[in-house]
């Protein structure tokens, strides 16, 4: 079955974006030679007198299907040159309306009506329409988000909205992928008007009967134009390129091909005609998509998440277990935090605590911080308060009675985890009962609620409204039902799953506590806590080791590094790190709840600057930033083939997403197994091995890695 269909209706023709077998349009080569021969015959038809580019579905696209880059990458940097410059035609032949001056042939209107949501090409394909028109709906978002995954709008996007808005207004769209509402895209002027879902194609029909000739003409093929907010030798201009490149380069510290690839791009084609900036465009995404890092970020943010989130790994067999009532046990901020976005998906939610008043208390704090969002716009009033009603505050375990799911969120007290998960299991006898805990072992918690084959752990990651990660632990015992369940749970609430197996840390606590520790070793030695921050920032890591402790706080890093002892006894190897945080933490330099840390902060929270006191604490030595940012990368790196050597990963796909997700492992890479495939293994084993020798054992290379790298093994063959 074709990607587009058309018909005509009163002289409009009506094409039709409906690509089989999808939930969403998204646009490959197939379907883009169907839309060419579409868009060509009915300008080339006299009958038509415009043409309306929609969808038969609630959303009108994606952006490019993944099978396309793939084969555009095949086809070596001459082939995808010309692959892209063919799209760029298609969409400049929509763009002109078929106007054919020398024949005296004029312009047809091509409206892009937006049925819901429009992302990437499709978003392209909507800014060559000579009208946008987005049909309004809560859930609908417009933008282009290939930023995200390590490539930059390709299909005339760059340069279109670059002209449309101006550098500066347009940056936060293509630097940040920013996606807006409808009456968001309308006011920063992405569309042109919107429309109710059910008049949208009325009103696109409308729109080309009164459209005039200079509707048709777009502002950069008229005579004179100037680009908004000035071109790139204008005062104005020059300010803001800049500004943006200085903005670029600050933010991504140089890792992201496709953030150079693109300011380039905007910069060399504001300087040059129209069809000349769509070439300069289309040869810098060609160097970008043929960049390691492109093909690293869209495995594991789009191939393997997707996989992920489509149920990968769900267990075979399973009948739907999706959750119509959960129990959420603790009313604290993970508590709270799992009760909210489980409402909003709407799942009722029992939220309880050891009194009435804590757990009313938990629901109020989710009112205020949703009621702040409302103010700013963030959050829609009637979609908070549909969810808030299906949050009903309780005390006691009997208010569990009925739950599919509950999930226990008190803090990390053993002794008190076992009571209230005995509580919770007789309770709700038919539910499959879970722990939200982040370092303690799931098998030992299992035996508490007498069916360890319907116990697991669902691990949340703070703030709980934001990370998209949540990992699920397999306990020794735990079944399949237990797994199935927790899957479709974490798909209802459009959050990305890993299945790990049981160990002290799990998977993701496991890498992001040696990098912490890492950096606190470094500020022990005498290396300038600034150089270890920055040292962690140039790797691509959103925050250093030092601000990251500091945000999750100190003393919660001693509560862990106090269990961890007793846990492993003379075996504990992080004694070093203890003389740092330990006096830290009885000095009441907290972190940033206390106002004091590694940094200093202002009243309102800010920080001021890193805290002086650390040079009169530690003497300073010099160290050399190549050595500092390979102890930061590859303690996490060594850490994670150790987690896939030790069975708590199954595969290297989960440790990826579940890295890049769950503590923002340099995106870039895609991820620890994507960064060694892309390094070479013996390179990363000979790299250890050297830090292994002046540092200790924590750098020695594991077994697999050394195995790899005799072998010229890859984790991803293809």
């Amino acid at each position: 079955m074709p990607d587009f269909r058309a018909g005509t209706e009163d002289g409009i023709r009506i094409i039709l974006w409906d690509v089989p077998g999808r939930s969403m349009n998204v646009l490959g080569f197939e379907g883009l030679a169907e839309l060419a021969a579409l868009v060509d015959e009915a300008l080339a038809d006299p009958a038509v007198t415009g043409i309306v580019l929609t969808s038969a579905k609630p959303d009108f696209a994606g952006g490019m299907d993944l099978a396309a880059f793939s084969g555009l990458r095949a086809r070596g940097p001459a082939g995808i040159f010309a692959g892209v410059m063919a799209m760029h035609a298609l969409l400049r032949r929509i763009e002109r309306g078929g106007a054919d001056p020398a024949a005296g042939r004029p312009a047809k209107p091509v409206v892009a009506a937006l049925t819901g949501t429009a992302a990437g090409a499709g978003y392209e394909l909507a800014l060559a329409c000579h009208r946008i028109i987005a049909a309004d709906g809560a859930r609908v978002r417009i933008g282009l988000p290939e930023i995200r995954v390590g490539l930059f709008p390709g299909a005339g996007g760059t340069t279109r909205l670059s002209r449309r808005l101006g550098a500066m207004a347009a940056a936060p769209f293509l630097l940040e992928g920013r996606m807006l509402a409808p009456a968001e895209a309308q006011a920063a002027g992405l569309v042109d008007e919107v429309a109710p879902a059910a008049a949208l194609l009325d009103r696109a029909r409308e729109w080309i009967r009164t459209a005039r000739p200079a509707d048709l003409v777009k502002p950069w093929d008229t005579r004179g134009w100037k680009m908004p907010g000035g071109a790139p030798y204008s005062p104005e201009g020059f300010m803001t390129f800049v500004g943006a490149s200085a903005m670029v380069n600050g933010r991504t510290q140089g890792c992201y091909p496709a953030a150079r690839g693109l300011l380039a791009a905007v910069y060399e084609g504001a300087l040059v005609p129209f069809d000349v900036a769509l070439r300069i465009e289309a040869r810098h995404f060609t160097a970008v998509l043929t960049d390691p890092t492109a093909e690293a970020m869209i495995r594991t943010l789009f191939l393997n998440r997707e996989a992920l989130e489509k149920g990968a790994v769900r267990p075979a067999g399973e009948p739907d277990r999706s959750i119509r009532r959960l129990g959420v046990i603790g009313a604290g901020m993970m508590g709270a935090g799992i009760a909210r976005v489980a409402a909003e998906a709407g799942i009722a939610v029992v939220l309880i605590d050891s009194t009435p008043e804590a757990a009313a208390a938990g629901r109020a704090r989710l009112v205020a911080a949703t009621e702040a969002e409302v103010a700013r716009g963030k959050l829609d009033a009637a979609r908070r308060d549909a969810a808030l009603e299906r949050i009903t505050p309780g005390a006691g375990p009997a208010a569990l009675a009925g739950a599919d799911l509950v999930i226990e969120a008190v803090f990390e007290d053993p002794e008190v985890k076992a009571r209230v998960l005995a509580e919770a299991a007789a309770a709700a006898p038919e539910a499959v009962i879970a722990t939200n805990t982040s370092t303690l072992p799931v098998s030992g918690l299992a035996a508490a609620t007498g069916r360890a084959e319907r116990f697991l752990g669902i691990h949340f990651f703070s703030p709980v409204e934001k990370m998209a990660l949540v990992e699920v632990i397999r306990g020794r015992a735990t079944g399949a039902r237990a797994v199935a369940t927790a899957l479709d749970f974490v798909r209802q609430l459009r959050k990305t799953p890993i299945v790990v197996n049981d160990a002290r840390f799990f998977y993701a606590n496991r890498c992001i506590i040696p990098y912490v520790n890492e950096g606190v070793r470094l500020v022990a030695e005498g290396v300038a806590p600034a150089l270890v921050e920055n040292a962690a920032r140039a790797l691509g890591m959103p925050v250093g080791p030092l601000q990251l402790i500091d945000e999750t706080s100190i003393d919660l890093g001693v509560r862990i590094a106090r269990a961890t002892r007793a846990a492993t006894g003379a075996a504990y190897p992080d004694a070093a790190v203890d003389a740092v945080l330990f006096p830290m933490a009885a000095e009441g330099r907290l972190g940033r709840k206390a106002g004091a840390g590694f940094y200093d902060y202002d009243a309102r929270g800010r920080r001021t600057g890193l805290w002086p006191g650390l040079a009169a604490r530690f003497p300073r030595r010099e160290a050399a930033a190549a050595e500092v940012r390979d102890r930061l990368l590859l303690v996490q790196v060594l850490e994670a083939v150790r987690a896939l050597e030790a069975g708590v990963l199954d595969e290297a796909r989960a440790g990826d997403v579940g890295a890049v997700l769950g503590w923002g492992f340099a995106p870039w890479s895609g991820g620890p197994f994507a960064w060694i495939d892309r390094t070479g293994a013996a390179a990363v084993a000979a790299r250890a091995a050297a830090l292994a020798a002046r540092h200790g054992p924590r750098f020695a290379p594991p077994g697999r890695l050394v195995a790899m790298a005799a072998s010229g093994a890859r984790f991803y063959p293809d």
